[in-house]
């Protein structure tokens, strides 16, 4: 359930953050790192994590990609305090500063023509400056003139003249910008709509917004927000923004990079708390630590250590993470997750189900030579499903001189116990009575009763599988191979 802020609340008594994305896509890497660091820093110093959707692209706003925000923020433990915010919601709210802002001065009615505009800046261009608005509109410089017929007025914030906008940002450290380098900002479009820059003003002035953590491609946004916040008297944040991530190649983070939805990488078996670590350390540090844990990350987030250079997204680096975490995990949470996956994969529930071959067990034999839980599935078929053994590659690997040392071990598994020890020493026995080498005897053995010539060690794999099924596959596959 959602709340409402407090409009002009004032100043907070503790820190407040907020995420705050545009539902115009999946939530991807980049974005999932703000969200990270804007939620560890609200933990670790006590205070408020909010969640507000930036709506107000119509046009580009789905459904669809709110919820996937909303699913990637769940799946990362990533709990907002308060919120989502919807600013479509909020409407109302930004009509009344608007209104208040006119009468005080701080904002106008400009009433030109997308055509007088486009002569302004070719003029401007043709001088050899920065095209930008003259200010024609300004009630001091359109006093006695009334406004064109037919024409609906923007909105426009009157920018300071002189001076500089100044802030220390958590990053990047002492920023200035001139005021003479900013116009005036439309902050409502002729249809009365308002601007991207105002609603976040207002949204922050009003959810009293202590400290802002966002990407550097909002930079030049900052000034202007400032200076809108100034006018309305309202508390300034802190601001900390965070360089961007790059690929492995130094380039602009793409899809062939990885920069794919967060639930993307559900879908591809990693592990929350792997992909929490991960963007955790995309461009912030505690010493040489590479592997924590949540409560860590909170315990030491306090705003330092944030690189001032853009970090580089490497796949093979996340899987290493991922793989450590799988080994961490318990076997049974692997299996909860693994059984959809083999679901997928053709392994019937029936199967899973009769508890001939535990699958937590599987999952803990295979999960150190894993970097996904697709992987473990993967792995965790051979125990699911009927080996389909090609002739030509049991010829190949099937010698005369391992057959007799396979059909000693089926008939001696009818008589030990069923353990990995014993099972063990049943496969030395055979080997050394008829002198066969381990890979004569070991690759026809996983083919014949897994359908593979690679598994994790036999008396291991054995061990898990019954073992009438065991004597079974190969007792048929000598009987094949006569």
């Amino acid at each position: 359930m959602t709340r409402s802020p407090s409009p002009g609340a004032g100043a907070a008594s503790g820190v407040r953050t907020r995420f705050a994305p545009s539902p115009t896509g999946f939530l991807h890497i980049g974005g999932a790192r703000t969200a990270l660091y804007a939620w560890a820093f609200a933990r670790h110093h006590g205070g408020t994590f909010i969640l507000r959707i930036e709506d107000t692209d119509v046009e580009r706003s789905t459904p669809e990609a709110v919820q996937a925000i909303l699913d990637g923020m769940a799946w990362l433990q990533l709990d907002p305090d308060e919120g989502p915010f919807y600013q479509m919601r909020r409407m109302d709210r930004y009509r009344e500063v608007i209104a208040r802002m006119l009468a005080e001065g701080s904002a106008y009615h400009c009433y030109c023509t997308p055509a007088e505009l486009e002569a302004m800046r070719e003029e401007q261009r043709a001088r050899g400056l920065k095209p930008r608005y003259d200010g024609r509109w300004r009630p001091e410089n359109a006093a006695g003139r009334q406004p064109p017929e037919g024409v609906r007025p923007v909105v426009r914030f009157r920018n300071p003249d002189e001076g500089a906008v100044l802030w220390n940002d958590l990053v990047k450290g002492p920023i200035s910008i001139g005021n003479q380098e900013l116009d005036d900002l439309i902050i409502a479009r002729s249809d009365g709509t308002p601007t991207y820059n105002f609603c976040v003003v207002v949204d922050d002035w009003d959810m009293r917004i202590t400290h802002v953590i966002r990407g550097d491609d909002h930079v030049n946004n900052t000034p202007r927000q400032i200076n809108i916040l100034r006018a309305l008297g309202a508390q300034v944040p802190l601001y900390g923004h965070v360089p961007m991530i790059h690929g492995s190649d130094g380039e602009k983070l793409s899809k062939r990079h990885g920069a794919v939805s967060v639930m993307q990488y559900d879908a591809d078996g990693f592990l929350p708390e792997a992909v929490v670590n991960y963007l955790a350390r995309l461009g912030w540090s505690h010493g040489d630590d590479e592997i924590f844990t949540r409560e860590q990350l909170v315990q030491w987030f306090d705003g330092s250590h944030l690189s001032r250079s853009p970090s580089q997204f490497d796949a093979e680096k996340l899987r290493w993470m991922n793989n450590h975490y799988i080994r961490a995990a318990d076997d049974a949470r692997l299996a909860a997750l693994v059984a959809p996956r083999l679901g997928a994969r053709g392994v019937s529930a029936q199967a899973l189900a009769t508890g001939e071959v535990d699958l937590a067990s599987v999952c803990g034999l295979l999960k150190d030579r894993a970097a996904t839980l697709e992987e473990i599935a993967d792995l965790a078929t051979m125990f699911y499903v009927e080996p389909q053994v090609h002739p030509g590659q049991l010829a190949e690997h099937l010698k005369p001189q391992a057959r007799p040392a396979l059909r000693a071990f089926a008939d001696a598994c009818g008589s030990i116990d069923w353990t990995r020890e014993a099972i063990a020493a049943a496969i030395k026995a055979a080997v050394t009575e008829h002198g066969v080498r381990m890979p004569q005897f070991g690759i026809p053995a996983r083919l014949l009763v897994f359908g593979r010539t690679q598994t994790p060690a036999l008396e291991a794999v054995f061990a898990l599988m019954p073992r009438e099924v065991v004597v079974h596959r190969l007792a048929r596959g000598l009987a094949h191979a006569l």
